[in-house]
């Protein structure tokens, strides 16, 4: 027997890409498939986020909430992850955290519970 052996190692099946590029990503929405200034309202396990689309083309957004947004903040939706090193460009996904870069800092939010658009109602 040699000195050399091979130690099996344990790991997320999240963090395999077969198994991330096989996910159905349902369940969520493509920010750069939105019109630009399409509102949305995202829950996560702490927070709630309000978002508008800048430019869908970009993912550039206007954020609020959570303990780094207190206002209305330029941002870019880099996309949603679960926590590892793959992340679904320019998503948001229940299950998922979000991925937000404001002043070159990446925030990362809990795990997303919930997506609403927001309509206005106006006034008539």
């Amino acid at each position: 027997m040699s000195g050399n052996s091979v130690t099996d190692c344990s790991y997320p099946a999240s963090a395999d890409l077969d198994v991330w590029s096989r996910h159905e990503w349902r369940d969520g929405i493509q920010v750069d498939m939105l019109p630009d200034l399409e509102r949305l309202a995202v829950r996560t396990r702490n927070s709630l986020y309000e978002i508008t689309v800048l430019s869908a083309r970009t993912a550039e957004v206007l954020v609020r909430g959570g303990q780094f947004f207190p206002t209305y903040t330029p941002a870019s939706l880099a996309g949603s992850s679960l926590g590892g090193s793959f992340l679904k460009q320019r998503g948001i996904y229940v299950g998922f955290r979000m991925e937000l870069h404001h002043d070159s800092q990446s925030i990362v939010t809990t795990e997303v519970r919930s997506i609403e658009r927001i309509h206005d109602h106006g006034l008539h």
